[in-house]
């Protein structure tokens, strides 16, 4: 298992060099927006990588109602910590990038607004993981938020077909609407930022279980008391 993490570590090391290579000196600049646009690549990316994060909340809160193994707790919670991270780093770079393409840091755009809603609603979800002291309880009403939860993922995904926005389309039915080298890059960074999630979820489900560890330990020093 630590070679597998260890070679998984380097693999994305290796990656993320590759797609800042591409992004800051191969792909050339947006014709319009300049330097800035290169934001979209990271912005886009962390998007898609906070989307598969709490998709895997979803699976692992199915599997843990399913088989009440406490693996899938530990997978769901770390997942989602990740998730909320990737989260607010779309929430950091758009404004940024929308800055230079809208002249506003922040517009109640469907897309934006869904996208903060995302971002309470996952906050949420560890404010009832820390509110529950008994270990099963927890997990359970967990595993049932993450499945609520997930409805807004979707919503953020159609926003800009549903209703009226200023937001860019990246993919339309016609397929990708950029240059061949902006979409290479793009598909290489999501690639990195995919392999760095998994690195991360690795790592993080350790600390998870340890905290779900202490956390179980000091419920029995109260009932003990």
């Amino acid at each position: 298992m630590n070679r597998v993490k260890k070679v998984l570590g380097w693999l994305t090391f290796i990656m993320v060099f590759i797609a800042t290579y591409l992004v800051f000196m191969w792909v050339p600049n947006e014709r319009i927006m300049g330097p800035v646009q290169k934001i979209f690549y990271f912005h886009v990316a962390s998007a898609w990588v906070a989307f598969l994060a709490f998709l895997v909340v979803f699976y692992a809160g199915v599997l843990y109602l399913k088989t009440r193994n406490e693996k899938w707790d530990a997978v769901g919670a770390a997942s989602a910590e990740i998730g909320i991270m990737f989260t607010v780093i779309v929430l950091v770079t758009g404004p940024i990038w929308g800055r230079a393409a809208w002249n506003a840091w922040w517009t109640w755009d469907p897309r934006l607004t869904t996208t903060l809603v995302l971002f309470f609603i996952y906050v949420a979800y560890f404010l009832v993981r820390s509110s529950i002291l008994e270990p099963e309880e927890r997990a359970r009403i967990a595993a049932i938020f993450g499945l609520v939860g997930f409805i807004d993922v979707p919503i953020v995904w159609f926003s800009i077909r549903w209703w009226r926005t200023i937001h860019p389309v990246v993919v339309s039915s016609s397929g990708f609407t950029m240059s061949p080298k902006m979409v290479v890059t793009l598909l290489v960074s999501v690639l990195a930022l995919t392999l760095l999630y998994f690195y991360l979820l690795t790592n993080t489900m350790f600390v998870v279980k340890l905290r779900s560890e202490l956390a179980s330990l000091k419920a029995v020093i109260r009932e003990g008391r």
